[in-house]
């Protein structure tokens, strides 16, 4: 796993790059979140949609919820960048349309739009 930091103005984002899975389950994200907050004092994530378990996008597993009420608790945005119109599922859709439309977490297409999300948010 590499992380990068992106800067613009006072904010940064932590750019999560792997081969495989970094998280798989709510322990994982957890440590993730810690490592990043602990090496890079940042509370942004960008990760691809790749590097997490396919489980986290079917919602009745509950593992989605279960990150990202962490994440809230924490107060840690993330930004999950890929491919999500291969889903066919309306949840999962109304899911990603109501946190595209929040401030704590983005599934976007692309790294530009992601870096631009989370750098828009405190």
């Amino acid at each position: 796993m590499n992380i990068t930091i992106s800067h613009k103005g006072a904010s940064k984002v932590a750019v999560i790059e792997s081969e495989g899975i970094v998280i798989g389950n709510a322990q994982d994200a957890l440590d993730l979140m810690a490592s990043v907050q602990y090496t890079e004092d940042c509370h942004k994530l960008l990760i691809a949609k790749a590097n997490i378990a396919e489980d986290f996008f079917e919602l009745r597993t509950k593992l989605a919820g279960e990150i990202l009420q962490k994440y809230t608790n924490y107060r840690v945005k993330l930004a999950i960048v890929g491919d999500f119109s291969g889903y066919d599922s309306k949840s999962l859709k109304d899911f990603i349309y109501e946190c595209n439309q929040g401030k704590q977490f983005f599934f976007l297409n692309d790294k530009d739009a992601a870096l631009e999300a989370l750098h828009g948010v405190d």
